[in-house]
Order: structure tokens, then sequence, then C-alpha cells
């Protein structure tokens, strides 16, 4: 007997699938139905792949298995697609690369677009994406735990909806798919004296504006993409930003500096590209190091590669900091009230501080799988390209640490591997099949 034949008959006989006790009831539907649920429902049989998670990844994956005939369904735990986009990142934000490393599959940007879409405009695009390919993700359902069944060969996706009554909802399915991404947690540095810190503490996932920090000292902990343009928007609303970096210019010789990096790679191996970008990088910026800013022991792709850490691509910070309206201070040692000791034993006062510390994968805290993906930084174990598939019809998608670019080749590999294994069942996408299946009550 064939797994799938044989999980079909585990299921008719498994009590989760009957509706015999008055507090349980079962409920089939197609993977991209509207879910209805009574106080009575707490199980729902999903014939396609569930997708954890309504980001760019998710999206993809789920627009690739769509073009393919193979409906999924998405969980997610916020109100709306994209979420980190929507609801966590500041007003001035745009695409750190060119829009033409940022396309999802199958559909290109609006050719109307700058080369570095806003904020506003990479939404909208996702937001168009979801319509052109009907996803339509299932809102506020946060995914507690996620195992597989060794008896049933399914995946138990145990979830709680939002609000007053915290429902919880199981959905089972032959596939699981992780799309919760490299950013779903705030990273919270560990600090001393940082929770007794007197002013205003945030991080970047809650910062919008440097409006509220007008004429405040503020210091900005991480020198990141995001700290860097944080630091900007401060100065620009006319605080005074201190950055507690690799930092290239966002283009060198008439081109975006990734796009100019991708074509050397065609010729070079990295750790020449690495030399040639930041022998330039060194010719229009100059030694850096004299502001305080020293560059790391690896080049930017190099480190990008080992750490997953981003190059910094300047967009105008750069020139504040050797104006001096942003200074660059040391690392921070301890916090003693509003005075903050530095690593080279200096002590300023500030009146906020802004948290850019980055963000964190929080696979570990609810999948029950310890082979595709790492408890220590829930992340695949397998380095790209190797990483996007586990046992069992576990994938993970958007995990790449090179961006959208990365997740596009996974979103495609894995709705062309879970294609194939509808054709080699005699099933069609539509969810029919050419041999008998149980009847599900």
């Amino acid at each position: 007997m064939d797994p799938w034949s044989e999980s079909e008959g585990k299921r008719a006989h498994d009590p989760i699938f009957k509706c015999s006790s008055q507090n349980h009831h079962f409920k089939e539907m197609s993977a991209d139905a509207d879910v209805t649920l009574s106080e009575r429902c707490t199980c729902i049989w999903v014939s396609g792949p569930i997708i954890v998670g309504a980001g760019p990844s998710g999206l993809a994956v789920a627009a690739c298995l769509k073009e393919k005939g193979i409906s999924s369904l998405i969980l997610e735990r916020s109100s709306c697609i994209a979420s980190l986009w929507q609801l966590k990142t500041y007003d001035r934000l745009s695409l750190h690369l060119p829009r033409k490393f940022c396309e999802l599959p199958l559909m290109p940007f609006p050719a109307n677009y700058p080369i570095y879409p806003s904020k506003q405009q990479f939404v909208a695009y996702l937001e168009s994406y979801a319509a052109s390919f009907g996803i339509s993700p299932t809102y506020n359902r946060t995914v507690v735990c996620a195992e597989y069944d060794e008896q049933l060969l399914l995946w138990r996706v145990r979830t709680q909806t939002s609000g007053t009554t915290g429902q919880e909802v199981e959905y089972l399915s032959r596939w699981l798919i992780v799309a919760t991404g490299e950013n779903a947690e705030a990273v919270q540095p560990d600090i001393g004296g940082l929770q007794e810190f007197p002013g205003t503490i945030m991080h970047t996932s809650a910062y919008k504006s440097g409006s509220a920090f007008t004429g405040k000292r503020v210091l900005v902990v991480g020198c990141g993409n995001s700290g860097m343009e944080v630091c900007l928007d401060l100065c620009n609303h006319n605080a005074e930003p201190h950055i507690v970096v690799h930092i290239l210019p966002r283009e060198m010789l008439g081109h975006s500096t990734f796009g100019l990096s991708m074509w050397l790679l065609k010729w070079l191996p990295v750790h020449v590209v690495d030399r040639v970008l930041l022998c330039i990088a060194w010719a229009m910026l100059g030694d850096t190091a004299q502001l305080g800013l020293k560059r790391p022991a690896f080049g930017p792709l190099e480190l990008k590669s080992l750490s997953g850490k981003t190059p910094v691509l300047d967009v105008g910070t750069f020139a504040k900091i050797k104006s001096g309206d942003i200074k660059v201070r040391p690392a921070v040692r301890q916090i003693s009230g509003r005075v903050v000791e530095f690593a080279d034993g200096g002590l300023e006062e500030f009146d906020a501080i802004v948290l850019a510390t980055g963000y964190k994968s929080n696979v570990p805290f609810w999948l029950k799988d310890r082979e595709l993906f790492s408890e220590k930084d829930g992340l695949p174990r397998k380095a790209f390209p190797n990483g996007w598939k586990g046992e069992n019809g576990l994938y993970s998608v958007g995990f790449t640490r090179r961006g959208l670019m990365g997740t596009s080749v996974e979103a495609r590999s894995i709705a062309h591997d879970i294609e194939q294994q509808w054709k080699a069942k005699g099933m069609h996408p539509d969810g029919s099949s050419s041999s008998r299946r149980c009847c599900l009550p």
C-alpha cells in the first residue's frame, strides 16, 4: 500500500475525523475556500498544502502552486498580507535593491514604478499580486504548534484565533510550507540598564517617523540599513541622532551596487568581487574608519553569505555623518538612568533609544521538526539552494538570506515538487482522483 492510500485508510478510522461527539465537528474544505467556523468546529482537512505566513514568500509559493492548478491555504497571524511591511516599518522605507531583483514569480512590477519602489508602492504591488492570483489568506490565525502525525501521515497545524475567544482550530494536510521568514520576531538586545532607561525606548518595528523626536538626543543601537535610515530620518526632523558599518554606495559606476555585484559574480569568485566593491567604495567614500565606521574582516558579499548580514547601502546618511549631523559612537557597555556608557569609556545623556537590532525567525517555537530547521537560529540547516525541502511534505521558503530572488527560486521549486507528487499518485490538481479515495465524514 502506498503512503497516500495508507493515510486515507487511517483517517477513516481515526476519531478526529468522526462527528460522533456533540462537541467536535469535522469540516472538509477546498484549500482556497472561505473558512467559516462555529464554536463546534475543531478540525479542518485541507486538500492542498498549508502555508504558514502571508508575507511575500507565502504569496509567491501560493501563486506558483495556483499556476499549476493546486490550491493552498495560507494561515496568517495578522490581519493583512505582508504585515511586517504594512505594520512594522517606518514611513520613509523603500526597497534597498532595484525592483527587478525584488519581483515575485509570474508578475513584474508596474512599468511606471521607480527603480527603488517605496514602501507604499511595494505593498500595493503585493496586494495586486494576491488579487491577480486569487489568493485569500485566512487571517488572525496564529500557529501555536505544527507537527507530523506518524499514524495519519499528515501534518497537524494547531492555531489560535485572535480576539477574546482565542478559539483553537486544527488543520490537517499532507504538505506544510513554512513561509514565516527570517524576520518574524524583533530582536531585543541584552544591555545592562536598558529596561530602567527613563526615556523613550522603541524597536524600529514600532518606529514610524522622526517627527516625534524633534529636538531630542536619540541613540540608535544597530548600524544596518534600518539603523542608518532611521538616523537620516531623525536628522531630517531636527533630532540629534547618534549611531552605535560595510557601508557601500547604493550605486557604483552608473549601476546599482547589487546589480554590479551580480554581473561580476558571473565571471569572478566572491572574494575577488568583494575586493572590487571595496576598492570602488574606498574611492567614492574615502577611509570610513576615520569616522568611526570600521569595516568587518570579511567582504560584503562573503559576510552576507556567512552571517546573513546585509551590507549597508547608503541613501544619504553618510553625508550627514561626514558633516557631523549624525555622530558615530562605539558599542554600548551599559546604561544608568539617562546616561549611556560606551565601550571607549565615554558617557553621554540621551532622551530616547531606538533599537535597530533586527529580527529573527520564530520557527523553533511552533514547528515540531528538528531536521529541516535549526533550533539555534530557526533557519534551514542546509544552505541555499538546498534548504527548501524537508521530509514528509515539509518545505521552507523565504529563509535563503538572498532576499526575494532566493524566495522566487524556492517558490518555483516547491510548486514543481508538489505538482510531481500529484501526478505520481494519479491525482489532478483540482483534487479529483482516478483511484478510489475514502469518503471522509
